[in-house]
């Protein structure tokens, strides 16, 4: 059985498009090989541009949920009164059934690839299938072991476990971004709900953030050097980005005292045990991305860097403010403009490495050239040159038709 719900080629031939793009304007193909190399490679999928998709997902949903709203209209009357719960179960069923088949039957069918409809049908029928998830679990939970909607009930546990299973199924299926965020960030809850069951886990729980990120980070490297990876390239990109975020959250000052507070249902926050060393985290993890993303010539981690580091600022000034806002706003501003001038000069064209030019694509590297140009491109017609030419007989060489 296959488990993916797309052509797989139509990611492939996405990169082999953009490679060649990129190439050509490099002057290392011509506008004739660049032509082989689109004409191989088609786009036989619909996705229209950006603004449109948001337009078709709103539209979807409203169609979505229309129906939804017919089939609880419809059913509503071979209910009796105080079955309501009864109803509501059955819509959410049937909901996602139709939502799956219409789903798989729009991919098929009318060739849709995150479209904007394909996209609003799966989050249509994953919120239903949470709900389900939800209550049927809380139907079978203990009243006394429910009665808590926080993350330390029994039952919140076993609720993020499915979840978590049916999100990574969808994934790997249909392989979307935001589901495969909310898969991680409902890995990471799970992780929180189950140490908040011990009287310790409050105290580790920063150091587990960062221990499960440092864990899913190499995994997600892992699965990139699998052979489907452009398939999945944009869920592993986000999914890296998430990583490198929460690593650094994990151990940022403010994000533990706060949520510490919120822990404990207090409404003023105190100083944290290993205070100082949550300090260092928040302003050395951000300079050590800036460091690695130099040194591996990685964008991802210089830009989350660049961006944590705001962060960082923002948690010092949170509790140890030294200037008003306002002023420290412009000298930093005026500081990061200055800077930006120094590097981009300093780096034009290149130096010790690195340079402020555009960079070859990760995509790119993924593809040999040659071998590119000799597969797409060796039968591609040239030019004739202008000379005398001889016409073709029916029965021998050129003249045979007292023609030339």
């Amino acid at each position: 059985m296959n488990l993916k719900a797309y052509n797989p080629l139509w990611a492939h031939h996405e990169a082999m498009r953009a490679a060649a793009t990129h190439w050509q304007k490099r002057g290392l193909l011509s506008s004739l090989q660049l032509a082989a190399i689109v004409a191989a490679h088609p786009l036989d999928y619909y996705r229209p541009n950006i603004f449109l998709r948001i337009i078709l997902f709103i539209f979807t949903i409203i169609g979505l949920s229309a129906a939804s709203s017919f089939m609880a209209l419809l059913f509503s009357g071979g209910f009796h009164s105080g079955n309501e719960e009864v109803l509501l179960v059955t819509i959410a069923a049937l909901t996602i059934a139709g939502g799956l088949a219409l789903l798989e039957f729009s991919i098929k069918t009318s060739r849709l690839y995150h479209s904007g409809i394909d996209n609003a049908i799966l989050y249509y029928t994953l919120g239903w299938a949470v709900f389900l998830i939800v209550y049927f679990i809380y139907e079978v939970t203990p009243i006394g072991y429910r009665a808590s909607s926080s993350l330390t009930s029994p039952a919140a546990a076993i609720v993020l476990l499915l979840v978590l299973l049916l999100l990574v199924a969808a994934t790997i299926r249909y392989a979307e971004r935001l589901v495969a965020a909310a898969a991680y960030a409902t890995y990471l809850l799970l992780l929180a709900s189950i140490l908040l069951q011990f009287s310790i886990g409050r105290l580790v729980l920063p150091f587990a953030v960062m221990l499960a990120s440092v864990a899913a980070y190499f995994f997600i490297k892992k699965l990139a050097q699998r052979p489907d990876y452009l398939y999945y390239k944009s869920c592993l990109q986000l999914l890296k980005v998430l990583s490198l975020v929460t690593f650094y959250l994990g151990g940022n000052y403010l994000v533990v005292r706060e949520g510490n507070a919120l822990l404990s249902d207090s409404m003023v926050s105190t100083q944290v045990p290993f205070a100082w060393l949550f300090y260092f985290f928040t302003g050395g993890i951000p300079i050590a991305y800036i460091v690695v993303g130099l040194r591996r010539h990685d964008r991802i981690w210089l830009l989350v860097g660049l961006l944590l580091i705001a962060f960082s600022v923002f948690t010092l000034r949170r509790y140890h403010s030294v200037l008003p806002a306002e002023i420290a706003a412009t000298i930093v501003g005026a500081v990061l403009i200055a800077a930006m001038i120094w590097v981009t000069r300093y780096l034009r064209p290149s130096r010790h490495g690195l340079t402020t030019a555009a960079d070859d694509e990760d995509d790119t590297r993924k593809f040999n050239l040659e071998s590119l140009i000799v597969a797409q491109t060796a039968n591609v017609p040239q030019p004739a040159e202008v000379g005398f030419e001889f016409g073709g007989g029916s029965s021998g060489g050129g003249g045979a038709e007292s023609n030339y």
